[in-house]
């Protein structure tokens, strides 16, 4: 019977600050905060630690996985321009103005989003990527590679491709994207 008056003797208080109060009739009382309190905290920090960890990272790193990224899709539209067109693509590279092209037999072909713009991407005037530098082209010792109607990678001197390396530096970050022989097969890499 006493154990059952303690129990109804104690009593729970809440004030404006959501800080439990426990009473027992000794008058020692326990305050702590409520398991939601704590969860809804947990939360807000998680939230916060995934806006700010991107934020972090350097503008240089991000410019030239974006950099790597475009070069690797569009090297990929040539090529499947020219499996659908039956005819040659090239990309040609100029490392002096930090840009590319694409080119069909006819010379610089009309970007199929920008209309009314030639297929040209210049690292230097895009503000979005112009920390990037193009430090080395090698294909087969030229700055051109070509696809055929298969898909297949030739060099500039319209030889079949025996290797294709693209190397681009941001801040202190490189990144090579390379194209395999015959296949063309297209990787990027750290």
């Amino acid at each position: 019977m006493r154990q059952d008056r303690e129990i109804r003797s104690m009593r729970m208080l809440t004030h404006s600050s959501e800080l439990v109060v426990r009473c027992l009739p000794t008058k020692s009382c326990i305050r702590g905060f409520t398991m939601i309190e704590i969860i809804i905290v947990a939360v807000i920090i998680a939230i916060a630690a995934m806006v700010a960890i991107p934020m972090m990272t350097s503008a240089a790193s991000m410019q030239i996985r974006s950099a790597a990224n475009m070069i690797a899709a569009d090297l990929e539209y040539a090529k499947s321009m020219a499996i659908s067109r039956q005819k040659m693509y090239a990309v040609v590279f100029d490392k002096s103005t930090e840009s590319y092209q694409i080119e069909d037999p006819n010379g610089v072909i009309d970007h199929p989003v920008k209309k009314g713009f030639k297929y040209i991407v210049n690292f230097s005037s895009d503000g979005r990527l112009s920390k990037v530098d193009i430090v080395d082209t090698d294909f087969d010792t030229t700055s051109e590679i070509k696809f055929d109607y298969l898909g297949s990678p030739w060099n500039g001197s319209n030889e079949p491709l025996n290797s294709g390396v693209i190397s681009l530096q941001a801040g202190g970050t490189a990144m090579t994207i390379t194209v395999e022989p015959v296949t063309g097969f297209i990787s990027i890499e750290d």
